[in-house]
């Protein structure tokens, strides 16, 4: 029986008022927990922030780009010559996360965020001479060795710090450079994501998508974290891959692999976006028709230029990886109980994507349900291949491009569960997760009355920058 608005709109609500719960919850307890027994290392759970309400330089901007986002975005995302749309897109994602970071004023919201005794631009000085850096990177990862890392750089492979150091190498010295660096990149984001959902699903969704993706509270992180930056290189490798599938152009497929081999190097855990990818493949796997063998070489090839690279240069990923799991152990991150971070990681996941994301994960769900228990869902259409010169893709019929877009955020939501099983993610994940988070965000495609929803985003992300101040 097919279920009435009515009932899919109580059932968003539910669903909404569910994720609040769950936020609620993880603050109480965390609270009690951190009050009692000083074990979570966060100060506002179970997010790493401070409270302390203010405002900034940038928050009649942010209250500006929001309101034009919500009166304007959702009509001029279904009027705008699709080039024009992405151009829009990015300079308004641009606009939206400079304002959110200077809430906290330059030197608190940008300049000083990657210059913190944990941070990347700490450790500038150790890399004058690079081949012996890396030759000598793992030696430096466990507490207790001679001069040990800081934080991030033990905790992520040394593609994430080397950026900062070429940055340096260039002239781009400093924290503001570095912050400028990752809101810019981090930014177009947003654009792959809307390429991708185009190319596997339809152009249609992929316009829907466009403001929820441009006014996500996720950019309250990624304004300014090197997060924000890695969740960009994902983002594009699924992007080109999308491309190369449907038809575009095998070639894209090189500059996928090439992405996605830089993207394992600039953190260990987003080796899980092979899923994303894996689901991409499937999603393409109709409509690869010419030469799927070079496609697939290119890919592999692609892919394989960064991890040798690095190890050519001396760095072992494997051996760094493990020597991780020690460092990680020995820090707070062998205190904080799995038991709270296991399920409040997930609040934190909330909180960077927003209601609309947690009402639009419910309506993919109910797609994909309803795709099984129809009867004609075994019946995959046929779709034939698009050539690059043409302006807009042909493609499947709106409940099967529906149903690709559900399958894509059920994969990416798979691939988030198993960083929050693995143990390796307690705490911080409103940072970590970014990467996973602007692949949640398109479900907000399958909701009615966007201005409604996209009320509800930008109320979350201002009140999120204006009564915190997070720690990255």
């Amino acid at each position: 029986m097919t279920r009435t608005p009515l009932r899919d709109r109580s059932a968003d609500l539910l669903a909404v008022l569910a994720a609040a719960l769950l936020v609620l919850v993880a603050v109480l307890v965390g609270r009690h927990i951190q009050d009692t027994y000083r074990t979570l290392f966060v100060h506002w759970p179970p997010v790493f922030a401070d409270w302390d309400p203010h405002v900034g330089p940038g928050t009649p901007a942010a209250l500006l780009v929001a309101a034009a986002v919500v009166a304007y975005g959702p009509g001029l995302a279904v009027r705008l010559p699709w080039r024009g749309l992405l151009a829009a897109a990015w300079g308004t994602c641009l606009a939206w996360t400079w304002s959110l970071a200077l809430v906290d004023g330059w030197q608190r919201g940008v300049a000083g965020r990657l210059t913190s005794p944990n941070e990347y631009l700490t450790v500038i000085g150790r890399f004058h001479d690079i081949p012996a850096t890396l030759r000598d990177f793992t030696h430096h990862i466990v507490s207790g060795t001679p001069a040990p890392w800081p934080a991030h750089i033990a905790g992520h492979p040394p593609a994430a710090t080397l950026t900062f150091v070429l940055l340096d190498r260039i002239g781009l010295r400093g924290g503001g450079w570095a912050g400028a660096w990752c809101i810019t990149v981090g930014s177009t984001a947003c654009v792959a994501v809307l390429v991708a959902v185009r190319a596997l699903a339809d152009e249609r969704l992929a316009r829907r998508a466009a403001p929820f993706l441009v006014l996500a509270p996720a950019a309250v992180w990624v304004g300014a974290s090197a997060d924000g930056y890695f969740a960009a290189v994902a983002a594009w490798a699924v992007a080109l891959l999308a491309l190369a599938v449907t038809g575009r152009g095998v070639g894209w497929a090189a500059g996928a692999g090439l992405l996605y081999g830089l993207t394992c190097y600039l953190s260990y855990g987003l080796t899980l976006f092979a899923l994303i990818g894996a689901a991409v493949l499937v999603l393409g796997r109709h409509r690869v028709r010419e030469r799927p063998v070079v496609l697939a070489l290119l890919l592999v090839a692609g892919a394989a230029v960064v991890p040798v690279a690095f190890t050519l240069a001396g760095f072992d990923w494997w051996e760094g990886y493990r020597l991780l799991v020690t460092r990680y152990y020995q820090g707070v991150g062998g205190t904080r109980p799995y038991g709270y971070w296991v399920w409040a990681n997930l609040a934190c996941t909330v909180l960077i994507t927003g209601p609309a994301t947690v009402a639009g994960l419910r309506r993919a769900g109910a797609t994909l349900i309803h795709h099984r228990k129809s009867p004609s869902a075994s019946a995959t259409p046929s779709v034939s291949p698009v050539p690059s010169v043409s302006p807009v893709p042909s493609v499947p019929s709106v409940s099967s491009a529906r149903t690709r877009l559900a399958f894509l955020v059920a994969v990416t939501l798979l691939a988030l569960l198993i960083a929050d099983l693995s143990g390796m993610s307690k705490a911080e994940t409103e940072r970590i997760w970014l990467p996973f988070a602007m692949w949640l965000l398109p479900a907000c495609a399958f909701l009615p009355r966007p201005r409604v929803w996209l009320t509800g985003q930008a109320l979350l992300a201002l009140l999120l920058n204006h009564l915190l101040f997070t720690g990255w």
